[in-house]
């Protein structure tokens, strides 16, 4: 219990983390955003955003995971640190070069060749967040969840303010002629631009918080060490990469393959990538579990009885997914008014998105063992297969017609296909005896409340007040079963309290 308790703890730390930088983005820039750039606009954000992503994992080849893996020793973990950071700066350097000369050809590919500015600011974004990843896993590591969360939230703070002051301010301030050089600090009438720019500025001042890492280590590459590391992470990077389609390829499929011309292919783009922002809670408690559970895996890896805490750590956070998965379903009435009145016809996509979330949150719960074993070729394979049942039922659905429905629930099978097959591999390489049946119970449960509320809103004829009552209700009654289901766990918390 102890172990458990160290993980909720700074599962709740690296939440602030995480969760806070990105609330403020969902509650502050989402509504702002959705009232007032175009879908069109919207879908070019999304669109560019997932390549981001996508060259995240290439530029990083999953160094921070191997730095967790050979950092156990204080003597270990300096050298890794200088070997993997060091090579990243080489990489990342050359990286720049070459893709700031291709910018234009980049832009022309991707159908904007009036806006190579976009390319530029985003590979830009890519670099500087590159150098920041050894350094933010040393702080992960080190167990220093305060300084990352600090870093973190300047990012986002600057980012909010700036994507206001260019978006909002700039436009009414340059009509005087006193203010007319503002022009000259940001991309005039390109409010698309104007956001890509905020997130350098972001990724900048990140940045330079963390240069004092780079200042202190000692120069030197250990090339054997750097070999071992590479192998390591090989397979980290085709599961990276294949869990950045899985996640992301809907929208660039969305705007190649959609039945209508580019524009309105980004209009759709723009809906769905709106709609995905309501499951931001999951996503964000799965990426804060991550933070959290990653380091904390390899740091007690040996302890006795630890197979027994990552069992529990699997029911705990199912538990959580399914609250927050009944939680974001009976009040999406009002929690759907966060996006533009233009945007609000995606939110059919949400359960369908929630849900998936949740069944990636525990892949990501059943895969920690391959990385404990070092086989991490197993999770290589194991995204693959997500990829490919990703990229096929995604063509297949938006060929026949489904728009942004298809990568939903595309998402979905792919996920419950992975949680399965990381499950069962598990179980024959490194086993681990998972309450399943529990877990099962809190989930049928969430989706029978869920039903239910979709029952009372046909039965209410739209009266939001009356709807909402009702939910609040079928919640209460929800924390009421699974209370009674884990009785003895309720009365232990209750009889330490005393």
């Amino acid at each position: 219990m102890s172990l458990l308790k160290k993980l909720a703890g700074e599962t709740a730390i690296y939440g602030m983390s995480s969760i806070l930088p990105r609330l403020l983005n969902f509650v502050m820039l989402t509504p702002f955003l959705t009232r007032i750039l175009s879908r069109a606009d919207y879908g070019i954000f999304s669109d560019l955003y997932a390549y981001v992503a996508l060259f995240n994992i290439l530029l990083t080849y999953r160094m921070e995971t191997a730095y967790f893996r050979y950092a156990q020793k204080q003597e270990d973990a300096e050298r890794a640190f200088s070997t993997s950071a060091l090579f990243l700066l080489l990489s990342t350097f050359i990286f720049t070069g070459i893709a700031l000369f291709l910018a234009q050809p980049i832009a022309d590919l991707q159908q904007y060749p009036a806006h190579p500015e976009f390319i530029v600011a985003l590979i830009l974004i890519l670099a500087l967040d590159t150098l920041t990843a050894i350094p933010f896993a040393r702080l992960r590591f080190a167990n220093r969840p305060l300084r990352f969360m600090g870093i973190k939230l300047t990012n986002v703070v600057i980012n909010v303010l700036l994507v206001f002051f260019y978006l909002h301010f700039c436009p009414i301030l340059e009509q005087k002629a006193a203010w007319e050089w503002l022009q000259y600090l940001h991309f005039k009438d390109n409010m698309v631009g104007d956001v890509f720019l905020a997130n350098v500025v972001g990724s900048a001042v990140n940045f330079l918080q963390v240069i004092p890492s780079y200042l202190r280590m000692k120069l030197g590459i250990n090339w054997a060490l750097l070999r071992q590391m590479l192998r390591y992470s090989f397979p980290l990077i085709i599961a990276g990469v294949a869990g950045v389609i899985n996640q992301l390829i809907g929208a660039p499929l969305l705007k190649f393959l959609g039945a209508g011309d580019l524009n309105n292919n980004l209009e759709n783009v723009g809906v769905y990538s709106a709609a995905i922002k309501i499951p931001v809670m999951m996503n964000l408690f799965t990426q804060a579990f991550n933070y959290a559970a990653e380091p904390f895996f390899f740091r007690n890896a040996n302890e006795k009885g630890s197979e027994r805490v990552y069992g529990q750590v699997a029911q705990a956070f199912t538990l959580v997914s399914c609250v927050a998965f009944l939680g974001i379903m009976l009040n999406l009435d009002w929690v759907g008014l966060f996006l533009g009145q233009d945007f609000r016809e995606g939110l059919d996509t949400v359960p369908v998105l929630l849900l998936a979330n949740l069944f990636l949150g525990l892949f990501t719960t059943f895969s920690i063992w391959y990385k404990l074993v070092d086989r991490t070729a197993v999770g290589g394979w194991i995204a693959l297969g997500g990829s490919l049942i990703t990229i096929v039922l995604n063509v297949v659905l938006i060929k026949q017609g489904f728009g942004y429905y298809a990568p939903a629930w595309t998402s979905l099978v792919c996920y419950l296909f992975m949680t399965i097959a990381s499950y069962w591999a598990g179980q024959k390489y490194y086993p681990i005896k998972y309450p399943l049946g529990r877990m099962a119970l809190y989930l049928v449960l969430a989706i029978l409340a869920y039903l239910l509320s979709e029952g009372v809103r046909y039965w209410a004829k739209g009266s939001l007040p009356v709807i909402l009552s009702i939910n609040f209700v079928v919640l209460l009654a929800y924390f009421a079963a699974i209370a009674w289901i884990e009785k003895p766990l309720v009365k232990r918390l209750f009889a330490r309290k005393k």
